[in-house]
């Protein structure tokens, strides 16, 4: 690694923590920090460039955003410090429109099914951090599942099936682009969701 790139990552590693540091994961205690670098990690582990790396670190910071102003901002830092290439990932992979911001964001399935669209126009470094930030996230999902139980569905404010619907979409929309080791692991990660969800509404209808 080169000076430059290491530098690259410090910077975008300090802009995490400054973005993100104060905020947890939804309905648990650990940091959302440890998230972003989960994701770094396998855009890493999958051959991901350094601006693909980068951009992982960053792909929450613009709708997560307190206000426009903080966005916009945002924005402006990432193009500057790091060029159009990883702000182009962080669009690709935002699923707020520029006007949204911090608790003000859209009805669910409107954002999501635009993230759709965004991915169906994005390219393959987009698509890689996209899967990777899925992966992580369906991971930590089913490893939730399997020790709580079907309980930590409630904390979402998608249902099971609205769930199964967006992940899988997601992983079609990037499947032609990733690695087939990552698509297979995201594919039985899917499976095992399934498996919890149609428990779950077995069990809503014998009770």
């Amino acid at each position: 690694m080169n000076s430059t790139t290491e530098a690259r990552l410090v910077r975008a590693t300090e802009l995490a923590w400054r973005w993100h540091g104060d905020q947890t994961r939804k309905g648990k205690s650990t940091c959302y920090v440890s998230h972003l670098l989960q994701v770094q990690g396998l855009v890493l582990d999958n051959e991901g460039d350094d601006d693909s790396a980068i951009a992982a670190l960053l792909h929450d910071g613009l709708e997560d955003s307190d206000n426009p102003e903080e966005r916009s901002a945002r924005e402006s830092t990432i193009q500057t410090d790091f060029g159009s290439a990883v702000l182009r990932i962080v669009l690709d992979c935002t699923d707020t429109l520029a006007s949204e911001a911090g608790t003000s964001k859209g009805p669910w399935r409107e954002r999501k099914e635009r993230y759709l669209e965004q991915l169906a126009c994005a390219g393959a470094a987009s698509h890689l951090v996209a899967a990777c930030d899925k992966r992580h996230n369906l991971g930590d999902l089913i490893s939730d599942l399997r020790h709580e139980g079907t309980g930590t569905l409630d904390r979402f404010n998608a249902s099971g099936l609205d769930q199964i619907w967006y992940f899988d979409s997601v992983v079609q929309a990037c499947r032609e682009s990733i690695p087939v080791r990552l698509a297979s692991e995201l594919d039985t990660l899917l499976d095992e969701l399934r498996d919890f969800v149609d428990r779950d509404r077995s069990t809503e209808r014998h009770s």
